[in-house]
């Protein structure tokens, strides 16, 4: 998988432009955009300030906060004529293109600051939510003045897989991302209130970055891809596939929690993917939380699997909802065992027979 979302990005503002410049006569200003408490005029300068916002923040790296600087339109309050409606589009179109190119020439492994929930989004994170806010605002706009307005299903789902985890997959992308935001109803669910997005976790240790794994790289993993990582020698391993799948069925069944999910362990020296690890689930009333691990061969023996399982679990059990993590190993599954004793955990039981498995816990 080699979907950076720069021809997703390009693609949405196009159609978002074309359907809007049909309506260029009207008085945007004195058009409501649907149940925004915005007019139209206002809400095509939002979709051009957070597309420009995006790209600057992705472009310049920014860390902590986002880089100080801000998209005026003409006639906004800088005293020059006001920018008619084909003027709006016009930037509009603009800043979709420098978000576009900035998510095209942006290295994989490069994340910026975005507030919301982790704190950072790499490019497909930030295409996903530059995307989302063309879709759902050109919606807005287009129920205020009276247009049919309906975007490809592919844009969509690109959306909700990389930035709605949380979001259990409905009979249509486009209606689903709807009532993910709180704009539509769906059959047999509450209408939505409040809501955010959810850009994917990465957590660090010494050596490695261990960065979660959206829905869509675990569509391309299960199907047989490399989730958009670049592997060592033989990798991505049965096991991480099969960790992928497992994510996926709790997605469809709308439990998957991303910080729950499942890790691709990369070493930041050459941004190669070395294996995977992450949780079966979240943790149950007992505050119990299982994990699994695997590694690809030429990666084995470098102690990668002990740094970061000791990582991943310190960041379950500094949770108050975590008192204890475990995991399960097959009995001749030597290697593993000696991985869980160098991070901590204890033995708590040995199987019967041959076929059974021993059970290791890090209690908090």
């Amino acid at each position: 998988m080699r979907i950076t979302g720069g021809e997703q990005v390009r693609q949405a503002v196009a159609d978002a432009v074309a359907v809007l410049g049909t309506a260029t006569g009207r008085d945007w200003g004195a058009v409501r955009a649907g149940s925004l408490e915005w007019s139209c005029r206002g809400t095509a300068a939002h979709i051009a300030s957070d597309l420009i916002a995006y790209a600057g923040n992705l472009a310049g790296r920014a860390q902590s906060a986002y880089v100080p600087f801000e998209i005026t339109v003409d006639g906004t309050d800088d005293g020059l004529d006001p920018a008619d409606n084909a003027g709006l589009l016009h930037v509009i179109e603009t800043t979709g293109a420098l978000l576009t190119a900035t998510v095209d020439t942006t290295p994989r492994h490069v994340r910026a600051f975005h507030p919301y929930p982790f704190r950072s989004a790499n490019r497909e994170g930030f295409a996903a939510m530059g995307i989302a806010e063309v879709l759902l605002h050109t919606h807005d706009m287009a129920q205020g003045l009276g247009l049919a307005y309906e975007p490809p299903a592919e844009l969509c789902r690109f959306v909700l897989t990389r930035i709605f985890p949380h979001v259990r997959p409905g009979p249509d992308h486009w209606h689903t991302l709807l009532w993910a935001t709180g704009r539509d109803e769906l059959p047999g669910r509450p209408r939505l209130t409040e809501w955010r997005w959810s850009n994917n976790l990465v957590i660090t240790s010494e050596r490695l970055t261990l960065e979660g794994v959206t829905p869509a790289a675990a569509f391309d993993l299960a199907a047989g891809g490399d989730g958009g990582f670049d592997w060592v020698e033989g990798g991505p391993i049965d096991g991480t596939r099969e960790g992928a799948g497992m994510l996926l069925k709790q997605y469809e069944a709308g439990t998957h929690r991303p910080e729950w999910g499942m890790y691709v362990l990369v070493r930041p020296d050459d941004d190669r993917a070395l294996g995977a690890m992450g949780f079966h689930g979240t943790p149950d009333p007992d505050g119990r939380v299982e994990i699994g691990y695997d590694l690809a061969e030429p990666a084995r023996g470098h102690g990668y699997a002990t740094e970061a399982l000791r990582t991943l679990a310190a960041w379950a059990l500094a949770r108050e909802d975590v008192y204890t993590v475990f995991a399960t190993v097959e009995r001749d599954n030597t290697a593993s065992r000696a991985v869980l004793k160098r991070a901590g955990f204890t033995q708590v039981s040995a199987p019967e027979d041959d076929g059974g498995l021993y059970a290791y816990e890090l209690r908090g």
